[in-house]
């Protein structure tokens, strides 16, 4: 069967040998006490890195969001969010659970981004029939999309104007940066400050395309950020030694923001390989992430076509579309491996 192919998610990275050199070298502290250097150095670095205040170091994307969501909202208050948004869909309700928030989902439109006018109208009257409308919660890249940054410029002015916070799920901020740059030929690194630059908070994730083992963060104004950090201990999110994955993320933004650009035309290269073919329909990645849906009598054999993957040591995802999604640990033969495993079996 050979090496496994492993495209169900970027989150499958494992820690190049140069990050867990980095790891065994980080020095150490209790950063419930707030004394671990390579914690307190991580969250300087990525708050000064999006123009915030400070930064908060959590295990998990989710509970950055969680963080986030909290503290910008009491309970009976209500965040306006997309349907396909993690911080709705993916991440078990938690704020209506845990904070008594509500949340308020539209429709996406075919890019993925939220219409003005949706996003005006849900916002609710100071009456005491609704909930009180505080935050307008974002994501870029959405489903491996990235959002236009003039779009993003006007909804979080329309919310400003209307007194809502805005939070951004940057758990792949830097591939929309990077995208955005290969666009404009600016540098990614300001690319990432300038779509944060919109948001009160965003968070960050660093065990995605960046290749840690484990850790996001959450980023926002002094304030914000020690609100976030009772609810993080609340949660169970506050760890002693983190600086072991505080230097793997401290490791990931030396060395693993540019290289995203070969995830992308990795990604590139397995749409390319599939464009055309009877029976299947790519979607054109603009970063990362590739969608592929079976047409005609092929439609009904998505699970056959991911269990024959797996039979050839190819793994990907079919939760609600066909999901394949390059990383670090992927190249050109793996690639190359899953596109004739795909062909084959249309022929079949």
């Amino acid at each position: 069967m050979g090496t496994v192919i492993d495209l169900r998610s970027d989150t499958v990275t494992r820690p190049t040998a140069a990050m867990r050199e980095a790891m065994l070298a980080a020095p150490l502290g209790d950063d419930v006490f707030g004394d671990d250097p390579s914690v307190n150095a991580l969250q300087e670095r990525i708050a000064d890195l999006l123009g915030f205040e400070a930064a908060l170091f959590v295990p998990t994307g989710t509970q950055g969001n969680l963080c986030a969501v909290l503290a910008h909202c009491q309970r009976g208050d209500e965040y306006i969010v997309g349907q396909q948004q993690h911080c709705y869909r993916w991440e078990g309700g938690g704020a209506a659970v845990f904070g008594s928030v509500q949340p308020q989902p539209l429709e996406h439109q075919a890019d993925g981004t939220l219409a003005l006018s949706a996003i005006e109208a849900a916002i609710k009257p100071d009456d005491p029939h609704f909930a009180r409308s505080r935050l307008l919660a974002l994501e870029n890249t959405l489903g491996g999309k990235l959002m236009p940054m003039d779009w993003l410029e006007q909804a979080t002015a329309l919310a400003r104007r209307h007194g809502l916070a805005r939070h951004l799920d940057g758990a792949r901020l830097f591939n929309a940066a990077i995208a955005q740059a290969q666009a404009s030929g600016a540098d990614p690194r300001a690319e990432a400050r300038r779509i944060a630059s919109h948001f009160d908070s965003v968070s960050v994730c660093f065990s995605k395309g960046l290749g840690t083992p484990a850790g996001s963060a959450l980023c926002g104004s002094r304030e914000l950020i020690a609100r976030a950090r009772r609810i993080r201990k609340m949660a169970g999110g506050a760890m002693r030694q983190a600086g072991l994955l505080a230097a793997a993320a401290n490791h990931a933004l030396d060395h693993h923001i540019e290289r995203l650009a070969q995830d992308h035309a990795l990604a590139r290269r397995l749409a390319q390989g599939l464009e055309g073919l009877d029976g299947l329909r790519v979607e054109p990645p603009q970063t990362n992430i590739v969608f592929v849906d079976l047409t005609g009598p092929a439609r009904e054999r998505s699970g056959d076509l991911l269990d024959t993957l797996r039979a050839e040591g190819i793994l990907a995802t079919g939760l609600y579309r066909l999901r394949f999604v390059t990383h670090l640990d992927v190249d050109d033969a793996g690639i190359d491996r899953a596109v004739a495993a795909i062909r084959a079996f249309l022929r079949a």
